[in-house]
């Protein structure tokens, strides 16, 4: 009899053991688990700073194109724009923007290198633009060097169809009072531009 309940006391012992243990076990992971999720969470922040940083990034992305100060339509559908007219320290003016073709074929910039005989030399180009200055009632013409070409853009091959292409000019600065000008070449309308200091 001694020896049974020896046994069973001893069976209830490991019993109570392994069930101690088992529960120690599931605790150490329940707490385990807990901790996984600080990590997970831990993890987590750095994921969202550096969502913080792309956005970041998105608010620091390159700038716009850039801003049209006029813009004129004419010519079978062609669209001029001018985005900067800035006064430069050489004593001129320089006039930029953009030219795109809306018309059904290949342009060319025929008439917009001028009559003068002198800008023949030019091909397709903008050479026969010009600024008015309203208030100095003042015409100016594209500036030219020696050899008789025009210090603008020449449209080497012209413009597809549907095609987009940069363009530019030089004239003269008329004087430091004249704030606004009007740009014309070719049949376009004139278009009347702000002049701003270069740096």
């Amino acid at each position: 009899m001694d020896l049974r309940h020896t046994m069973k006391g001893r069976r209830a012992l490991s019993a109570v053991a392994i069930t101690t243990g088992l529960l120690l076990t599931v605790a150490g992971c329940g707490g385990g688990d807990d901790d996984g999720k600080s990590d997970k969470e831990t993890a987590s922040s750095p994921t969202s700073a550096r969502t913080g940083g792309d956005d970041d990034k998105s608010e620091s992305q390159p700038p716009e194109a850039a801003q049209v100060l006029a813009e004129v339509k004419g010519e079978n559908g062609l669209t001029l724009a001018i985005t900067s007219a800035k006064r430069d320290e050489g004593g001129f003016v320089t006039v930029e923007g953009t030219v795109t073709n809306n018309t059904d074929n290949a342009w060319v910039a025929a008439n917009w290198r001028g009559d003068e005989r002198e800008l023949s030399k030019n091909g397709a180009s903008i050479a026969g633009a010009n600024l008015v200055d309203q208030q100095g009632k003042k015409k100016y013409l594209v500036l030219r060097d020696t050899s008789g070409r025009c210090l603008c853009t020449q449209f080497t091959g012209g413009v597809r169809q549907g095609a987009t292409a940069d363009w530019y000019a030089q004239f003269p600065a008329p004087p430091d009072g004249t704030t606004k000008v009007s740009f014309q070449v070719g049949a376009m309308p004139p278009a009347t531009v702000e002049l701003s200091e270069g740096e």
